[in-house]
């Protein structure tokens, strides 16, 4: 029995929905444990397509467990929707199936508003967010002063902890000439869907503890890309969770030991959705044909997703920073067309050639890459199952790939259907 860890290990957007169905149908158990209702996850089973936000992408699979995480900030209201939209397209959903640890936070109306508010006033140095107060949940979280799922079984000590939360925004939005919030609303709000989340309530990590006992496969699952982590990430321009893979283990209770495997959903090209450094970055007609042929528009925001080519180096550093085992590749047929194909392998920066992303981000949005060249293979790769039918130069892109990150290509997405996908090693049973 091996778990698996499931990252993304660009900018997030690689396409993890698909890979982190196909895993889910081989796990027993499946773990958010990080983010919110800003993750897109989009899952197409026997012609139903289902957007996944908050959910684990498990929950749409029958006999799985699905387990929402101390990790994640959960909005009640956004989840009980998700819930709901879920269930009409004919899955039960349960206390039997999902779990939701006792320890997550919420996201309030005023994180929301907290969220656009900045947006809306940062001009340039805005960051792109999905406007839904992930941020403002987190930084209440770290600032000790949070709603969490457990304060919702006591109206006295919701009571208590509403004075406290509000107290730190309502100096905030009457500094900035915002209406200050109600206690006694938002209170009677929460104490009436508290029933209906209070339901799937439990100790998560007791949860996973047993499982772990009995021998059940469990699948980690991340939302966004390690280049969004908050620490690791091009900050300021990141999420506010630390999106690599060890945060599995702090966001739902777990040892680190409980981690076998790592494994990182990679684009055959890079994309971004937001602001922020970008050194592949392509702004012609390369670009728009990545972003026509990839689809590439949000699943939460439906914002464009900008578009370049493959960027070698970071994700070189992304997979030495999440301990990453093997990459699954996704989207191979979106480069079909091209007459060629280009891999960053080192970025120039004044006058240095370096071999990593700097910290700083001046210095992000300075470096230019530098490119090796590889000629394309101009016929379909759609559908293609079978790693030996793939054309010769797709090939020898894919072997060049792999050997620049240093790192194995486990399996290969050559269409968004489950089953075009080319296996080459399994995660659960490496």
């Amino acid at each position: 029995m091996k778990n698996v860890v499931v990252v993304g290990s660009q900018w997030g957007d690689e396409g993890k929905g698909k890979i982190v169905d196909w895993l889910s149908s081989e796990a027993d158990i499946v773990v958010r444990f990080q983010g919110g209702h800003n993750a897109g996850h989009t899952l197409v089973i026997d012609g139903i397509t289902y957007k996944l936000r908050l959910l684990p992408s498990g929950i749409v699979r029958k006999n799985k467990i699905s387990i929402i995480g101390n990790g994640v900030v959960v909005d009640p209201w956004a989840l009980l929707d998700e819930i709901d939209e879920i269930k009409s397209k004919g899955i039960d959903i349960s206390e039997e199936n999902l779990i939701i640890s006792e320890s997550a936070n919420l996201i309030l109306p005023f994180h929301r508003e907290m969220d656009e508010i900045r947006e809306d006033t940062a001009g340039k140095a805005k960051i792109g967010t999905t406007r839904r107060g992930i941020g403002p949940a987190y930084e209440d979280k770290v600032g000790r002063r949070s709603i969490r799922v457990m304060d919702l079984v006591s109206e006295e000590n919701l009571d208590h902890r509403l004075n406290t939360v509000l107290m730190h925004h309502n100096a905030i939005r009457k500094g900035l000439g915002k209406s200050l919030f109600q206690k006694d609303k938002l209170k009677k709000d929460l104490l009436k869907i508290a029933p209906d989340i209070l339901k799937y309530s439990k100790p998560v990590w007791k949860k996973i503890d047993q499982f772990k006992q009995e021998g059940k496969k469990i699948l980690f699952e991340g939302a966004q890309g390690i280049l969004l982590d908050v620490d690791h990430g091009t900050y300021p321009f990141v999420t506010s969770s630390n999106t690599v893979a060890s945060s599995a283990a702090t966001g739902s209770g777990c040892g680190p030991n409980s981690i076998n495997y790592v494994l990182g959903i990679t684009k055959a090209y890079t994309t971004r959705v937001g602001e922020g450094p970008f050194p592949t970055e392509l702004t012609d007609n390369i670009g728009e044909e990545l972003g026509r042929r990839g689809k590439e528009f949000g699943t939460v925001t439906s914002r464009k997703r900008r578009c370049g080519w493959f960027d070698g180096v970071l994700v070189r550093q992304t997979i030495k920073i999440s301990g990453i085992d093997g990459i699954a590749l996704t989207k191979l047929d979106v480069l079909d067309e091209l007459d060629e194909i280009k891999i960053c392998v080192a970025y120039k920066l004044d006058d240095r050639k370096i071999d990593y992303l700097p910290a700083a981000v001046d210095d992000q949005l300075k470096v230019t890459p530098i490119y090796k060249t590889f000629q394309g293979w101009k016929v379909p790769t759609k559908g293609i199952q079978d790693i030996n039918n793939l054309p010769e130069n797709a090939k020898i892109y894919i072997r060049e790939l792999e050997k620049f990150i240093e790192t194995k290509i486990s399996s290969i997405s050559t269409s968004p259907e489950r089953n075009d996908t080319i296996l080459i090693e399994d995660p659960f049973k490496s």
